[in-house]
């Protein structure tokens, strides 16, 4: 994809809505439906790349109640013309088809590469990549697996959401401290991860989620590695403009 002149490419990610309570959840829900309003003047794409929820599970007829403003202003986006990819995070892994259906929004389960005016980037939420974090990896076998998916479905939604949100408060993504500080490029483990795909394949760009905190590591003279960040502490996101990726707080 050509990116316009004067035009960018936003990546955002970590929402978590509906965390840790609705009065603070609908603040912030409030603030990123005002900054995309504001990044849709000059847009040419727009990522949002895992944990747009706290927690999110599609039932077959039924999905989470709320976030009216987030999904409406998604869908005023990508009707207007501009294009919003979705990428699940360990929080909102759960789709199964009502983003693509109702919001035009194609959503991706595993990381995907895109050129954006001959820069190539891997894009991904960045969960269970790398070294390390076995137990993590375990589960989300699980959570992913079909049959145990199926299995949550019957339970009645009352009492599977209640279920499901009160787990997902307890994450350390939302009330743990580990996320905020950088730990070292050895113990990083995206870090390493991105550095493990570049004697493969080169990459301009690693942009990944999940991790909460702001990172900007330069991997060689060609490649850099972004973390997002989250809307919960920093507000922040990576901005392309055509020939440099930044990465900025609101």
């Amino acid at each position: 994809m050509q990116i316009p002149a004067g035009k960018k490419v936003y990546f955002l990610s970590d929402f978590h809505l509906g965390a840790p309570n609705h009065a603070s959840s609908l603040e912030r829900e409030k603030q990123i439906v005002s900054f995309l309003e504001q990044s849709r003047k000059d847009a040419a794409m727009i990522f949002v790349v895992g944990d747009l929820f706290d927690f999110w599970f599609e039932y077959r007829t039924v999905v989470p109640k709320g976030y009216v403003r987030i999904l409406g202003k998604l869908a005023e986006i990508t009707d207007s013309g501009i294009p919003i990819h979705f990428f699940v995070g360990n929080h909102d892994m759960w789709m199964s088809g009502y983003f693509e259906k109702e919001l035009n929004i194609p959503v991706f389960f595993e990381n995907q590469t895109y050129v954006f005016n001959d820069k190539t980037f891997l894009i991904g939420h960045g969960d269970g990549l790398g070294p390390g974090d076995h137990g993590y990896k375990f589960i989300k076998k699980i959570f992913r697996n079909p049959i145990c998916k199926f299995l949550f479905g019957l339970l009645p939604p009352f009492f599977g959401i209640s279920l499901a949100n009160y787990f997902s408060k307890g994450s350390r993504a939302i009330t743990g401290s580990s996320d905020e500080q950088f730990l070292g490029e050895e113990k990083e483990w995206l870090v390493v991860y991105c550095k493990e795909q570049l004697q493969q394949l080169h990459f301009d760009y690693f942009i990944f989620g999940h991790r909460h905190l702001p990172i900007d590591v330069k991997l060689n003279e060609k490649s850099r590695y972004i973390n997002l960040g989250d809307w919960i502490r920093y507000n922040s996101y990576g901005e392309f403009d055509g020939s440099e990726l930044h990465l900025k707080y609101h």
